[in-house]
């Protein structure tokens, strides 16, 4: 791979990007690859990074920011040889904890030249496609009001939970699966190809990003005593030694909320309006990764 294309996104998580591009550009020449650049507008990125890609040929293509960004070059390269890398610049950066990619930029950047191939499964939720984690619930409710808000990083998301967290009030969902039927109230509702979020909060241990299968993760309604309980077991890895959780296995997934024609989803640290009944699918294996040598046999 000599030619290697950053998608730039300015304005993620709370880091300084002044210099970054000189930065990323020296290496590349250092190591015998050419470096081209793209930057997020916020505005038809999309078609816009299509296009782009169809005039400039490139070898592979790395998401410099956070989970969005990510989820734009997947949304992209899904379906296609060409691998995704990532320098984790976000204010979560989720599944790049997920495959093992160092948080420190100086140690994330040798995968532009020394990496291992990994293929794994993507998503589609509600029309929208996603690769590492999507939710329904109170998460998505913060996550919709952190986008809104001016200020970026782990501090505004913690004081957005805390303002909503006293008024919230939970939904009654109602899940068909290609394998059960479940209704109920729900505090959340994680839609996980993977298992932790930025926030390493684990809500789905041991899960697989190329199994084929992905889990709904529920949190049920729970008194205001158990939540530092549900807390601490949610950064433990204890997310099934809770009364107030479980975990639905499948392939395939319709979501309705009885009475309610839209709902606020988040997608890969995105905030959606998206039309109810919700429908999931997995797509296994579609779209290929660059990851540490090392992570393959961690």
């Amino acid at each position: 791979m000599r030619t290697l294309l950053f998608v730039l996104n300015p304005i993620s998580g709370d880091l300084d990007k002044a210099g970054l591009e000189h930065q990323v550009a020296a290496y590349c020449r250092e190591h015998g690859r050419t470096a081209v650049f793209f930057h997020t507008t916020g505005k038809d990125d999309l078609t816009r990074l299509q296009q782009f890609i169809q005039k400039q040929p490139v070898d592979a293509v790395f998401a410099a920011g956070g989970d969005g960004t990510v989820n734009l070059v997947g949304a992209t390269l899904a379906g296609t040889a060409m691998p995704l890398g990532i320098l984790p610049l976000g204010s979560g950066n989720g599944l790049s904890k997920d495959l093992g990619i160092s948080q420190v930029l100086e140690e994330a950047l040798p995968l532009v030249w020394q990496h291992a191939v990994r293929t794994i499964d993507t998503l589609r939720v509600g029309g929208q496609f996603a690769v590492h984690l999507a939710d329904l619930g109170f998460n998505a409710l913060v996550v919709a009001r952190f986008a809104e808000g001016g200020t970026r990083g782990p501090g505004a998301y913690v004081r957005i939970a805390m303002q909503e967290y006293l008024a919230y009030e939970p939904a009654v969902y109602h899940i068909e699966t290609d394998r059960e039927t479940y209704e109920g109230p729900a505090f959340m509702l994680t839609v996980a190809n993977a298992s932790t979020f930025g926030s390493n909060v684990v809500i789905n241990p041991n899960s697989h990003l190329d199994d084929g299968e992905f889990e709904l993760c529920l949190i049920e309604p729970f008194p205001a005593t158990a939540a530092p309980g549900i807390l601490y077991r949610l950064y433990t890895e204890g997310f099934d030694e809770s009364m107030y959780t479980r975990r639905l296995r499948c392939r395939k997934a319709v979501i309705s909320i009885p009475q309610q024609e839209r709902a606020t989803v988040q997608v890969d640290g995105e905030p959606y309006e998206l039309a109810m009944p919700l429908e999931i699918e997995i797509f296994p294996q579609s779209l290929r990764v660059l990851v540490p040598a090392e992570s393959l046999n961690a």
